[in-house]
Order: structure tokens, then C-alpha cells, then sequence
């Protein structure tokens, strides 16, 4: 089974693991309160998978 999206992918948008964690579970927490997508259509079923795809489609980043 692969997974989507993949770690590689991830890495290249966020290099560190550790940001990517951080950013995913606060993306989760706000789909799940605020049903806010910024997608049309996810792979994925649940919120810390959507929020993965959106960093890989470049729709949710971290601010420097």
C-alpha cells in the first residue's frame, strides 16, 4: 500500500519533519471546526491526510 502523500514529496515542500507534524495537526484541528477546504477533491479520508495534500499542492505552508 503507498501512501499519499509520500514523505519524499512532503520534504520537498517542508523540509523538516518535525514543521510538517506541527502544521498538519493545526490544519486538521481547523477543517474538523470550521469545514474550511481549500481543495476540491482529497485522497484522503481523514483531516491530517488532507492537510498533507494541501502542503504537496502548495495551498498550505508555513510563514517565514
Amino acid at each position: 500500500m503507498m501512501l499519499y502523500p509520500s514523505i519524499d514529496e512532503l520534504l520537498k515542500k517542508e523540509p523538516s519533519k518535525y514543521s510538517l507534524i506541527a502544521l498538519a495537526s493545526k490544519r486538521a484541528k481547523e477543517m474538523e471546526d470550521y469545514k474550511i477546504m481549500q481543495l476540491q477533491e482529497y485522497q484522503s479520508d481523514k483531516p491530517v491526510g488532507k492537510a498533507l495534500e494541501e502542503v504537496v499542492a502548495g495551498v498550505l505552508s508555513i510563514k517565514k
